[in-house]
């Protein structure tokens, strides 16, 4: 069955990721985290096994998407499977056309996954892509939006020399930041923050320690600075860390780093207006699944990821 050999796919994959972690590489998990960065639209799981079956992968479609695009799949070319979501036509809840408000569109609603394959870029031949697919702006135009999705949160900053000798620091509801930092390392102590804030302020049945709280927040901060195209050394936790005695702990901060940093990365980035991406964590499909749904009746379903939801938590802080 295809849906049992992608789901033996992604337990092996992660099987290699935590075997070598455990050995002390932890480069594997650096790499891992740099695909989050170019693939920040995509589920955990898919994440995970485009990394392993074509590490070197940038943009990924369906093989219909590349058409449109006016490019085509190289003949011998293998697919990257991974779960894509069966569309079920929704026929009570029919809803008005924005562009004709006189017309009904269809609406289709998620009725399960199934294995579908998409193809890098490496992989097709025609027409270049459009440049949308690459960030390009210097920090400061980073920064500002980092500061408004900050600020849309309900979160304070200001700079605070007291904090020294941290960088940044916390408190629910409140960011403090050292004056004086270079630009980069300011979007990077900010990133850390704000991670800290949508993480770890929260009540949960059982808080992660600090080691791997820190991790948690300085991975996020690395795939923001990777996703728009930030080169930055000031990544201090060690990747390692997020491995904390079994291969559970270790998909389960991945995800939350996932959920996380595609958040962050959805309100800095202008949304693509073609193709080669999937869906935001708000959203269950995007266009990249949608091109290799099923749009139809049956119900197929499959295992997705489902990260701990969590709620509020004031009066905790942590310093970068």
């Amino acid at each position: 069955m295809a849906d049992e050999k992608v789901r033996k796919l992604a337990e092996e994959a992660l099987n290699r990721l935590s075997a070598d972690l455990e050995a002390g590489k932890s480069e594997s998990l650096k790499n891992y985290l740099g695909a989050m960065s170019r693939f920040h639209r995509y589920s955990f799981g898919n994440i995970l096994l485009i990394s392993s079956q074509r590490p070197t992968a940038t943009q990924v479609a369906g093989f219909h998407t590349w058409h449109n695009l006016d490019r085509s799949v190289k003949k011998g070319e293998k697919g990257i499977m991974i779960f894509a979501p069966v569309l079920l036509k929704d026929r009570d809840h029919p809803t008005l056309s924005p562009q004709h408000p006189s017309k009904s569109e269809e609406i289709f609603r998620l009725a399960g996954f199934r294995t579908a394959y998409v193809f890098d870029i490496s992989q097709t031949e025609g027409k270049p892509l459009p440049e949308f697919a690459k960030t390009t702006g210097d920090v400061k135009e980073y920064g500002e939006k980092l500061k408004a999705i900050v600020a849309g949160r309900g979160i304070t900053v200001e700079y605070d020399a007291g904090i020294a000798p941290a960088q940044g620091a916390s408190s629910g509801g409140h960011i403090r930041l050292m004056p004086g930092m270079a630009p980069a390392e300011e979007f990077s102590v900010l990133a850390h923050e704000l991670a800290h804030e949508m993480l770890h302020h929260r009540i949960v049945t059982a808080m992660p320690p600090k080691l791997v709280r820190e991790t948690q927040a300085e991975a996020v901060a690395f795939v923001v600075c990777r996703g728009v195209g930030f080169e930055t050394n000031t990544a201090a936790a060690d990747y390692i860390a997020l491995y904390n005695g079994d291969k559970k702990t270790l998909a389960e901060s991945l995800s939350v780093i996932q959920e996380t940093s595609a958040k962050i990365l959805d309100g800095l980035l202008p949304e693509p207006n073609r193709s080669t991406q999937q869906r935001s964590p708000e959203s269950p499909t995007s266009a990249a699944e949608r091109d290799a749904s099923i749009r139809t009746e049956p119900s197929i379903s499959a295992e997705r990821d489902n990260p701990a939801m969590t709620q509020e938590q004031p009066n905790t802080s942590w310093d970068r």
